[in-house]
């Protein structure tokens, strides 16, 4: 049937197919985890300030809107009158 010589070959192969195929799994976790940190840390952030800077923005504006009178009916009516 089969030659000794050329199982044993097969089998090297197919240990050496394996220990890749391990190697590969260890590198996609890896690549995932680092996707997900990466998400974590960037864009999650970013995300949250989308709904902070508009609160930042109106704790600066509110002093100046008293300040100068009747308040704007707006942020951005108060940037104009700023001439921003």
């Amino acid at each position: 049937m089969i030659d000794p010589e050329l199982s044993a070959k097969l089998d090297a192969i197919a240990a050496k197919a394996d220990a890749a195929y391990q190697a590969a799994e260890k590198v996609r976790k890896y690549m995932f985890w680092t996707g997900v940190v990466t998400i974590a840390v960037v864009v999650l952030p970013l995300v949250g300030l989308v709904f902070v800077i508009p609160q930042f923005v109106s704790s600066y504006i509110n002093p100046i809107n008293d300040a100068t009178g009747a308040p704007p009916a707006s942020i951005t009516d108060t940037l104009k009158l700023l001439g921003l």
